[in-house]
């Protein structure tokens, strides 16, 4: 890696609090761009044009990602002097639709729940453990790297909100439910005690990936789908039933740590998708037309 590219690096690190996951991503991008056309720090915008041949069979969502770290690297290598000038323009911009989140009906909800709770009557850890991952994935909207490693002090005391650090070290105040407090009392009176972290595994906490397999199993054991459920796809599932029962999109993006509500607004899209599909399929006329 060159100077450049670490500086840079240390640079999200210290001013912008980049997660150690967004790093890793940001070293990935610009490590392979480098290996492919040389020194960021000095390459001409023939070479950062050449990118388009190198990223021609990547989906449009991965090449935009990538270009948008070499856009960041190059005004950073400018600001700092070490170039004359700004590549970017030369950098492919593929056209990109973002995606709506995947949708979970009330009804999935229910038997996921359902099964989860069935599976808590016996009172193992596990299980009780997994009841309270649940809870939070879908009552308080967290992110998968938020809640696995969720300290012990975060849990509430009196008050019914938890204080969690989002993106970019940015700490907010979520709600917690009465369900969901009760399921992770459950969870406290079993869980080892000489852990910092409120769900711990090994000498940390429990990982991403194992949450995400614990979710996909369960959905398995719910007769649903495991493609279609993951801990992200529960947030979407708390975010979207929210603004189904009149839930504000301000509060809905102080509630999902969104820096822009632009983020936020997707699940207005999701919510007129929805409007959409219900007009086609029960209006009058759709079903004169389909008499036809």
């Amino acid at each position: 890696m060159a100077a450049a590219v670490e500086a840079f690096l240390d640079m999200l690190a210290a001013e912008r609090g980049a997660a150690a996951n967004t790093l890793l991503a940001y070293r990935r991008d610009l490590e392979g761009a480098e290996a492919a056309i040389g020194d960021l720090a000095s390459v001409d915008r023939d070479a950062v044009a050449r990118l388009s041949g190198v990223w021609a069979d990547l989906a449009p969502g991965s090449v935009a990602r990538k270009s948008s770290a070499l856009r960041q690297f190059f005004g950073f290598a400018v600001d700092e002097g070490w170039r004359g000038d700004d590549p970017s323009p030369s950098l492919p911009r593929p056209a990109t639709k973002r995606p709506l989140p995947k949708i979970l009906s009330h009804g999935d909800i229910e038997k996921l729940f359902a099964r989860a709770e069935l599976e808590a009557v016996a009172g193992t850890p596990s299980a009780v453990r997994q009841l309270a991952l649940l809870e939070m994935l879908y009552g308080s909207g967290l992110r998968a790297t938020e809640l696995v490693s969720l300290p012990v002090a975060a849990v509430p005391r009196d008050a019914p909100f938890l204080t969690v650090m989002g993106k970019g070290g940015q700490a907010r105040m979520v709600p917690v439910s009465d369900r969901a407090s009760e399921a992770l009392q459950s969870w406290l009176e079993l869980r080892p005690n000489d852990s910092k972290f409120l769900f711990p595994s090994h000498k940390t906490h429990l990982t991403r990936v194992r949450l995400f397999q614990l979710v996909k199993a369960l959905a398995a054991r719910a007769d649903l789908d495991p493609a279609r459920i993951s801990p992200h796809v529960l947030r979407h599932a708390f975010a979207t039933h929210l603004l189904e029962g009149g839930a504000d999109l301000r509060v809905l993006q102080t509630l999902l740590g969104h820096a822009d509500i632009a983020t936020t607004q997707i699940y207005t899209h999701v919510d007129a998708a929805r409007l959409v599909e219900l007009v086609n399929l029960r209006h009058p006329l759709a079903q004169i037309a389909t008499s036809d």
